[in-house]
Formats: structure tokens, C-alpha cells, sequence
């Protein structure tokens, strides 16, 4: 099942392409779009709601056009947009309820649903407080409620986590895994800290400048490699000494030796010249891959799905 497409998505502005040929499939699940401030996210995510139209090429989301489809996506996709926009003199509450109102739920309906999106995102005993004194971390959880109140199929969320606390980070990162768990909806999130990606999403696609550079499912990105970094209390040359007379290619890296495993018995080699030298290991661990990495790689992919 595919939630939204692109083929050779692109948009020009007069000085800039934000987006250039950009071909991606994404299905249920969690999905992150990763890219540095300036890669076309945020362009992207107004295109499949249907606020900007395309330069060239076609997207579809949930089976519509944007382009000619664009109020009828709005309906049943929610969006919790970057910049801070609430209204300082209307509470949570009377905000969340509108706004369910303004996707086509009756009043009733809106009310009801506004309390229970704003329990799940922590905001219930705040939520007839004014947002004018709210925090950066309960004003993006109103955002976040506001784009569930109208229980949509898909959200996109851009960039979550901004001017958020380490604590607040993770709150928000847990509820992000809840609505694509508990709650079946399909999540799109825009993110260009990497790490926070690694831990929430089922699938990554990676853009910059405007250009697709790879498009995968999370367990591909993060894929051991063929190196283990061993880290020793002392001995650290000694036993590097040791494993290259055993036929081990060892790279010292600071305080820790790389180790490129050649078979499954480098391990044991490992082990045992860490026994036979009686030296305290501190640390063994197989290296994986990160999504940095792919911006370290030339571009060679110009589709692919997840």
C-alpha cells in the first residue's frame, strides 16, 4: 500500500531549485525525511498538502493529486507545521476544537476529540490555559494534537522537536512511535537530527539540495559493517602487535584499535590475544552503519521505495 508518491517532483524558485526530480514510494509506518536546514523538506511537505504547486512532475498522497486534489488531502491528512503559530489569547482547548471544526467535524465531535488528543500528548490539566504562557514544549504538543483532533490517515511533522529540551526530545519522540504504533496513523517527519530519526522511524529518505540521495528502510541504514572497535585498559599497541602477526588488519583509532573482521573467527582471535596477553577489555563492539554516512556517498540512486 503506498501513502505518497512522487515522480520527478520538481520546484523552482527564481534563485534556487528546492526540489530537483524527486522520485520516492512511501507506505504505512513511520517515515522520516532527513536532510540539512535548506534541502527542500518543508517545500516538499507543502506540495503533498497541496499549498504549492509543483514546477514540474506529479505527487500523490493517499491516491490524490495534489495539485487538483489539494482540499480533499487536507481533510484527511494532518500537519503540524515548524514555525510557531498559535494564537496567544485562545486556549488549548478552544484552539484544538477549531481546528477539528475546520476539518469537518461537528462541534460535539470536535470537543471530544480535542480532549482526548490533548490526554494523549500530556496536555489535559493545562488544557483551558491561554497558550500565551505555555512553554515550547506544550505549545509543539498543541500543534501535535491539533494535527490528530480530526483522526487523519497520514501526519506530516515538521521538524517536532525544535527548540525542545533533551527531556522534551524524547517525550516527543515517544509520542511519535505511539501514533504510528497505537494509534495506526502513517507518520511523515522532517528532521535533520539524524539520531532522533534512527530511533523512531520504520523507513528514512535522505535529500539535499533538492535531490534524492537514498531511500531505505531504517534496518538497512544502520547495518553493521566489517569492523570491530576493541577497546583495552592497557596493552592497546601490544595487542595490536598481536593481532597483525595473526593476520588481522588492526588501524589504532585514539585510544581504541579497528579490527576488520575478514571471517567469523576474527572474534575468537580477538579473544583470545586479549587472554593471552592478560589484558582487561574494556570495550567490543561491531561497528553500524549511520545515516550520516549516506551524505558521505556520492549520489547514485534517482528513485527508490520504501
Amino acid at each position: 500500500m503506498t501513502i505518497l508518491a512522487t515522480e520527478g517532483l520538481t520546484r523552482r524558485f527564481p534563485r534556487v531549485t528546492a526540489l530537483d526530480q524527486l522520485t520516492v514510494n512511501v507506505g504505512p509506518g513511520v517515515t522520516g525525511l532527513v536532510g540539512a536546514n535548506g534541502a527542500g523538506k518543508s517545500t516538499l511537505i507543502k506540495i503533498l498538502l497541496g499549498l504549492l504547486d509543483p514546477s514540474a512532475g506529479k505527487a500523490q498522497v493517499l491516491g490524490m493529486d495534489t495539485t487538483t486534489q489539494g482540499p480533499e488531502i487536507r481533510r484527511v491528512v494532518g500537519y503540524m507545521p515548524e514555525h510557531d503559530c498559535l494564537p496567544p489569547d485562545m486556549s488549548a482547548t478552544e484552539f484544538t476544537v477549531h481546528m477539528g471544526q475546520m476539518s469537518g467535524l461537528p462541534r460535539t465531535s470536535a470537543r471530544e476529540r480535542a480532549a482526548d488528543v490533548l490526554r494523549h500528548v500530556g496536555l489535559y490539566e493545562e488544557r483551558y490555559r491561554v497558550m500565551g504562557g505555555y512553554s515550547t514544549g506544550m505549545k509543539q504538543r498543541v500543534k501535535l494534537a491539533q494535527a490528530l483532533v480530526h483522526d487523519p490517515r497520514l501526519v506530516f511533522l515538521d521538524e517536532p522537536t525544535n527548540g525542545l529540551d533533551p527531556q522534551g526530545r524524547d517525550e516527543m519522540l515517544a509520542l511519535i512511535r505511539r501514533i504510528g504504533t497505537e494509534f495506526g496513523i502513517s507518520v511523515l517527519v522532517t528532521s535533520h537530527l539524524l539520531g532522533e530519526l534512527e530511533r523512531v522511524c520504520d523507513h528514512v529518505i535522505v535529500i539535499d539540495g533538492g535531490k534524492l540521495l537514498r531511500s531505505s528502510s531504517i534496518a538497512d541504514f544502520t547495518q553493521t559493517t566489517q569492523t570491530v572497535t576493541v577497546e583495552v585498559e592497557e596493552g592497546r599497541q601490544a595487542l595490536a602487535a598481536r593481532l597483525t602477526e595473526l593476520g588481522e588488519t588492526v588501524v589504532e583509532h585514539g585510544r581504541s584499535l579497528l579490527v576488520q573482521v575478514r571471517a567469523p573467527e576474527t572474534f575468537d582471535t580477538l579473544r583470545d590475544a586479549v587472554c593471552d596477553l592478560d589484558l582487561c577489555l574494556v570495550r567490543m563492539e561491531q561497528g553500524r552503519q549511520r545515516i550520516e554516512d549516506v551524505f558521505k556517498e556520492p549520489v547514485s540512486r534517482e528513485s527508490a521505495d520504501v
